[in-house]
């Protein structure tokens, strides 16, 4: 039976089909539920009004009364406007109207007492109020004492008078009618522990607060009871699938052992040690491991994941691990070889290049058990890639893979579903992590190797390039390569930006003598490979290239990154492309180049990156910055599906719910005790297909 929430919003009076549709298609919002749920994106304080004479272009909106003395049009065509002198006992401030002037001239009478809502700005000497909201004083507005709502609207709604306000009153209407369909969702004891309002209150107090206090109360309930449900529903899928999955046990050490005490020629970091303990533990638990192992790059993932892959062999099974680029599963291929060839394993390398002999020969190989360790790209996943017996499966940059290609790596063991290893150099600050992967275990790499220098950063404006130049020249001298990165490969008119060739042809010209490669998307990849083996071989010095070197090879020679438009590059992607150099002993530099003009978040994203190189504190930056959809590609997904937590604040109410989401299945895995009926009866109203278990249906 349909609920109350899911009735259609054309039925409020004032609505009908036609506003409904356009609601519909501009904001998405279809129900009841859906309209209750569109939360006030800020308020507008009318709590007091401000005598004219303390009005000042530093405050963010004001409200005012008094009454126009005068009013006049200036100006021709597209500069005219509408200035009328408004005063109060204490002074005159200046309205001022650029579009609708006709309308509002017809509306305004001198003498009569008003209402002035709006943000003061200075014009020369004097302040004025530019498009404020103007209504006649009464009684009511008078005596108001609120903070008004302002929702998010659109131009078309605007047009067709659905503007905030009007938004506002439907709201009212419905919430109304609500009073007797809204149930508490959250136990009693919950309540208690948080001191939390209920949710009648909470959701009347966030469209109509009576003030600061009431609001701020509203947002922590609703915010703690969505991100509560969503980790609870992220702990419950976690808890099925140790109830449901069985994993193989490996604990035969042996290989393992051998390996670490005569063949590595390094020390591991005490954190690299931590996360070998963590993941076997996981594989002699008897239950299926999923675990996400977060690294900055050059932390020393790929060696815990082969330290790993011994374990799972030594007990008699089979490892692959899966890249997403070719130049990405060389790498990986070539490194772990060295290692492989020590120990007598046999390793092998499938790919989409891979010739149609050798593949019959993997094919073979891996049926028969006598190929130990599977390094590819796609092609791991294709259906006619089969083990006997595939106990771990690592994937790598794990975020340009989708789960439906994670799951066919699940299906290679008909026995037990494969251990998962999912390895990523891309770090996701805690919130993110314990939401998109809150089912999965996460261990944290945050040591870099002894013996690694930092990268030096430094932040150059384009008046200097002639000394930047002179440094590379430098560094290339001793023997070192350098990588010079462009956001653009073409021109484009909007954009002033030096593309790829031009660049190209400047760092001719500045270093006749030096050979350069150059590296970009629109290259066939035969072509591409072969500049970058050119590079890696150490046959040219310096590589041009766009942002495809983003993740890619191990050049430990190569020490000196220099970026082009550095302000045109996320935090995210410029922490990347630094990554790239700093990978021997030698000191590595990472130049920032920009023009002088930069936006106050392209500054903050530039200092940000010359102040650390710790991958986290630059993902918390780029949180604040960007927000959680845009991080992770999940704004369209529905993965985030939030209304109106954000990760990227609310860090804190965050570990709470998931503690109390964490606490509550500890105690009562299926949710079937009295004191959590609130809950249960919360999960059945909703459609399986909901991410959100916080969302009213």
């Amino acid at each position: 039976m349909p609920s109350f929430f899911d009735t259609r919003i054309e039925f409020i009076k004032g609505v009908g089909p036609q506003k409904a549709a356009l609601i519909g298609a501009e904001l998405g919002l279809f129900t009841y539920g859906d309209l209750i749920q569109h939360y006030p994106f800020r308020y507008e304080d009318r709590t007091k009004f401000y005598p004219i004479e303390d009005v000042h272009a530093d405050l963010p909106f004001v409200q005012i009364k008094g009454r126009i003395r005068k009013m006049e049009t200036i100006g021709e065509m597209r500069s005219k406007r509408l200035v009328a002198q408004f005063e109060d006992e204490t002074g005159i401030i200046e309205l001022v109207w650029f579009k609708g002037i006709q309308w509002v001239t017809k509306k305004l009478q001198l003498g009569v007492d008003y209402v002035v809502f709006g943000k003061p700005a200075a014009f020369g000497r004097k302040i004025n109020i530019a498009h404020p909201e103007i209504e006649v004083l009464t009684t009511q507005n008078e005596k108001a004492s609120f903070l008004q709502p302002v929702y998010n609207t659109s131009e078309k709604m605007k047009a067709k008078y659905l503007d905030s306000k009007a938004i506002s009153k439907m709201i009212r209407q419905v919430m109304l009618l609500s009073e007797n369909h809204i149930y508490e969702t959250l136990p009693e004891k919950l309540i208690g522990q948080f001191t939390l309002i209920d949710k009648k209150l909470a959701l009347w107090h966030i469209h109509f607060p009576g003030n600061d206090e009431l609001l701020a109360k509203a947002r922590f309930r609703l915010k703690f009871e969505e991100l509560f449900f969503i980790q609870l529903r992220l702990l419950k899928l976690k808890l099925t699938r140790i109830e449901k999955y069985r994993g193989a046990i490996f604990n035969d050490s042996s290989l393992l052992t051998d390996f670490y005490n005569h063949h590595l020629p390094f020390d591991l970091t005490n954190a690299q040690k931590r996360v070998i303990k963590e993941i076997y533990f996981d594989m002699k638990s008897g239950r299926q491991m999923n675990r996400l192992l977060q690294g900055d790059v050059g932390s020393g993932k790929t060696i815990v994941a082969f330290i790993c892959m011994l374990l799972v062999v030594g007990s008699g099974a089979q490892a692959s691990m899966m890249a997403p680029t070719e130049i990405l599963a060389d790498q990986h291929y070539e490194g772990l070889k060295y290692y492989a060839d020590l120990l007598g394993l046999k390793i092998r390398k499938l790919s989409g290049s891979s010739k149609r002999s050798e593949r019959n020969e993997i094919h073979a190989g891996l049926l028969d058990g006598s190929i130990h360790i599977l390094v590819g790209t796609h092609a791991l996943i294709e259906d006619i890639v089969q083990f006997k017996n595939l106990g771990l499966a690592i994937i790598d940059e794990q975020h340009r893979f989708g789960v439906a290609q994670r799951a066919k790596l699940w299906a290679k063991n008909k026995e037990f579903y494969p251990h998962m290893l999912v390895m990523t150099a891309t770090p996701i600050p805690r919130t993110l992590a314990m939401t998109l992967y809150g089912d999965l275990d996460v261990s944290v790499i945050d040591e870099l190797p002894a013996g690694r220098k930092p990268i030096k950063t430094l932040h150059e404006y384009d008046a200097k390039r002639l000394q930047v130049f002179g440094f590379m020249k430098s560094e290339i001298e001793k023997g070192r390569q350098i990588y010079v990165v462009y956001p653009l490969i073409e021109e484009s008119a909007k954009l002033d930006l030096k593309h790829l060739d031009d660049g190209y042809e400047s760092i001719r010209r500045a270093f006749p003598d030096v050979h350069i490669s150059i590296v970009h998307g629109k290259m066939k990849s035969q072509d591409k490979d072969f500049e970058m083996q050119r590079f890696i071989k150490h046959e040219t010095q310096i590589m041009v290239a766009t942002t495809v070197i983003e993740v890619g090879v191990n050049v430990p020679n190569a020490s000196v990154m220099v970026i082009e438009n550095a302000e045109r590059f996320g935090l995210a992607q410029l922490h990347q492309l630094r990554g790239r150099v700093g990978r021997g002993a030698e000191q590595s530099y990472c130049i920032l180049m920009t023009e002088y003009k930069l936006s106050k978040e392209a500054r903050v994203r530039l200092e940000t990156m010359v102040r650390t190189n710790n991958g986290f504190e630059i993902a918390d930056v780029d949180l604040q910055l960007r927000g959680p959809g845009d991080i992770t590609g999940t704004q369209q997904s529905g993965v985030l599906d939030m209304l109106i937590a954000d990760l990227s604040k609310d860090a804190q109410i965050l570990q709470l719910a998931r503690n109390a989401a964490s606490d509550t299945l500890d105690d009562d895995p299926n949710l079937t005790k009295e004191e959590n009926r609130n809950i249960l009866r919360q999960i059945k109203s909703l459609k399986k297909t909901t991410v959100n278990w916080g969302r009213i249906s």
